[in-house]
């Protein structure tokens, strides 16, 4: 029996899109991380697409602000936390996500946030 020839076998492959839903984009992290924690979001129920990446970008504002300002929440309660969401549950689904991470892609995420919480 003949082999077929290459293009042949590719005309008839049935190409997968990705979802055009919103992608896991962090600086810092290796693709591979990011595509660990792309699997993450879609597989636990917990975690809808992107949000590891918001809870990072939310977590970095939170951290960044002045020293006055974030005693000045503790004080009068937060109401910017309407709007923007909580910092604090953000820095709790990062930990989680870090227990949930394989070696290596947790170790990335740790240097990452251990950054911030240095700041």
């Amino acid at each position: 029996m003949p082999r077929r020839r290459a293009g042949h076998l590719r005309t008839g492959r049935v190409h997968r899109r990705r979802p055009n839903g919103p992608r896991t984009v962090i600086n810092g992290l290796s693709s591979r991380t990011l595509a660990e924690i792309a699997r993450l979001e879609l597989s636990r129920n917990y975690l809808g697409p992107g949000e590891v990446a918001e809870a990072v970008r939310r977590w970095k504002h939170h951290v960044r602000r002045p020293l006055r300002a974030l005693w000045r929440d503790d004080e009068l309660g937060d109401d910017h936390e309407d709007c923007c969401g909580d910092p604090l549950a953000a820095r709790d689904l990062l930990g989680n996500v870090l227990g949930a991470l394989s070696p290596r892609g947790a170790r990335e995420l740790r240097r990452l946030v251990g950054r911030l919480d240095g700041d």
